[in-house]
């Protein structure tokens, strides 16, 4: 939660003095559970705080790596996000970074939808990942980036049929003034501001002397969650004191309605209040807010639980349906584009993936392709959630031009994917086509030639396409990992161009000196040193010009060094080099 600043000033219910913590503070007793009225979403499913608790120890974890703090802009904010993006990832949602550049620490949201639903009828939650300087900031707001978080793990398991459109949101820059999630809500037309139904925020939702506050308590909105902690015998009030210094208000001032739940942050407890909640009356809620202490043990794991169970029944009353999902899968190529000349070849990546239901076969084809061309897969079928590479050859008699090329997928429904093939002519004598073989690393190591473990489908580094990429390094000690392929570059031929995509994450602070390097070589000429200066979320294309090698069998090769702490990750995906 951020402070209050002289903007918010009109909201003077809550105090804005950080009171002085207790010499020990006391741990929430729990007030003991009121018979629960019978409450239909009830049948919601029981988040593991165990699993929550866990997704709160990597954010220490990284915090500890990384100066001790996970602020916005920071390298522990940096590996927040891709701690948060790989596990949604995994799971199956689409997954998009925004960068947001009018922030005071340029960083970007995590914004996760899950792939079901009508895309007009959104219900969006949403927590700040970023903390503050001084401290790891768990409670203040792994807390509530924790709960959001295993509750869209759940989500994905359970794979429930849907009424409505859910999205997530970890937001950036919340502590210099709700920078990210204002950057995302202006980046929005009238029109997508009309399909979110409500926006839910959780911030600081396990303090140690906390109490139960939701945001417009008595709202409309707010019935869910209010239900929830009713049924607890919780007695919830309204969260006066995070009036406008969350997230939420950032949705409310553009008309979206809003809740959400709270467990205080340095306003005291009341006497009635430590009689109803148990805890410390005339000490803050959370006597560690925006301090170094805000660690792993300044959670209460009872508020913990609570709030996050309530999240889940709030997604199950608001966009959950009953009956049994039918089994679906999507189909997507990448790149959707290519080039082949005549008598060449060029590869591209189909993944599959199970949007409701159960896995199944999807059996793979294409059509659309001109005379002379052929296209085939491998595998010709996959499971859904898995990818095949597929393969263009084009004959020297080719129908040249620009054509749709349609892949297929068919199994209990049939999904389709559209690819834009340009055919090109020969030229003087150019066979042309792409010539690295498993470009996506999906097939194997095979004809790579790696160290051991580079190519890898760990979810800790997700892959560009696919699920396999190589990851040179990323062990903060001394450490040398290399990848190559011998490949013969066609002659004859108008371009020749190298091309792969790097992400290059690292735990590395400084802005000015290269400790971890990666040099990019055809045989033994060197075509770019990266390194951990060129740390930045997402993958980034690079391309060279290797003209010079026409005609020549060469050698690919990426070597990656790493110096004797904090780690840089070299991570590559579709490597390719394209002649035509």
């Amino acid at each position: 939660m951020k402070r209050r600043t002289l903007a918010l000033a009109a909201f003077t219910a809550a105090t804005l003095t950080l009171a002085a913590p207790p010499a020990s503070a006391a741990p929430t007793t729990a007030r003991p559970a009121t018979a629960a009225p019978a409450v239909a979403a009830l049948a919601a499913p029981d988040v593991s705080v165990t699993n929550v608790q866990a997704h709160l120890n990597q954010f220490q974890s990284i915090a500890t790596s990384n100066g001790g703090n996970r602020r916005a802009g920071s390298a522990g904010y940096t590996a927040s996000v891709s701690y948060v993006k790989s596990k949604l990832q995994a799971a199956g949602y689409t997954v998009t970074e925004q960068n947001c550049t009018n922030c005071t620490y340029p960083g970007n949201n995590v914004i996760a939808e899950w792939p079901q639903g009508p895309t007009d009828q959104v219900v969006m939650f949403g927590a700040h990942l970023d903390g503050v300087a001084a401290g790891p900031g768990i409670n203040d707001n792994g807390s509530g980036s924790s709960v959001l978080l295993e509750n869209a793990l759940v989500l994905a398991q359970q794979n429930p049929t849907m009424t409505k459109r859910v999205r997530f949101a970890w937001w950036n820059g919340e502590e210099q003034g709700l920078q990210g999630s204002k950057f995302y809500v202006n980046s929005l037309s009238a029109t997508q501001k009309g399909y979110i139904k409500g926006y839910y925020n959780f911030d600081m939702v396990a303090s140690t002397n906390g109490g139960y506050f939701i945001n417009r308590v008595t709202s409309t909105t707010s019935a869910p969650l209010k239900a929830y902690w009713d049924s607890l015998g919780l007695a919830p009030e309204e969260n006066v004191e995070g009036q406008g210094r969350s997230d939420d208000y950032s949705f409310q001032q553009a008309g979206i309605p809003t809740s959400g739940y709270a467990m205080g942050a340095s306003a005291t407890k009341t006497s009635a209040q430590a009689t109803k909640w148990g805890g410390t009356a005339g000490a803050s809620y959370d006597p560690c807010y925006h301090r170094a202490c805000d660690t792993t043990s300044n959670i209460n794991a009872t508020g913990l639980n609570r709030s996050a169970d309530g999240v889940a029944y709030a997604i199950w009353d608001l966009a959950v349906g009953g009956g049994t999902p039918t089994n679906d899968f999507s189909v997507a190529v990448s790149p959707t584009s290519g080039t082949v000349a005549r008598g060449g070849s060029t590869t591209a990546t189909v993944s599959t993936a199970t949007t409701s239901g159960s896995a199944q076969t999807v059996a793979l084809s294409a059509s659309g392709a001109p005379s002379g061309v052929t296209v085939s897969f491998s595998p010709s079928s996959v499971t859904s959630g898995g990818s095949a590479t597929m393969t263009v050859n084009a004959s020297s008699t080719a129908t040249t031009g620009t054509f749709t090329v349609t892949v297929t997928g068919t199994g209990s429904a049939t999904r389709t994917a559209s690819y834009t093939l340009t055919v090109t002519g020969t030229g003087g004598g150019c066979t042309g086509g792409q010539v690295v073989g498993n470009s996506s690393f999906e097939s194997g190591t095979t004809p790579w030639t790696a160290s051991t473990g580079v190519i890898t489908n760990s979810p800790n580094q997700p892959a560009r396409t696919g699920t396999y990429k190589a990851w040179l390094d990323g062990y903060g000690s001394t450490h040398s990992d290399t990848l190559s392929q011998t490949v013969t570059v066609p002659a004859g031929c108008t371009t020749y161009t190298l091309g792969f995509y790097l992400h290059v994450d690292t735990a590395e602070t400084t802005t000015g000196t290269a400790y971890d390097k990666l040099t990019v070589q055809v045989n033994t000429t060197t075509l770019a040193t990266y390194s951990n200066l060129n740390a930045a979320t997402g993958y980034t294309l690079r391309s060279f010009n290797v003209g010079a090698y026409a005609g020549q069998t060469v050698t690919l090769k990426f070597t990656g060094t790493e110096d004797a702490s904090l780690q840089t990750s070299f991570v590559i995906d579709d490597v390719t080099l394209q002649a035509s």
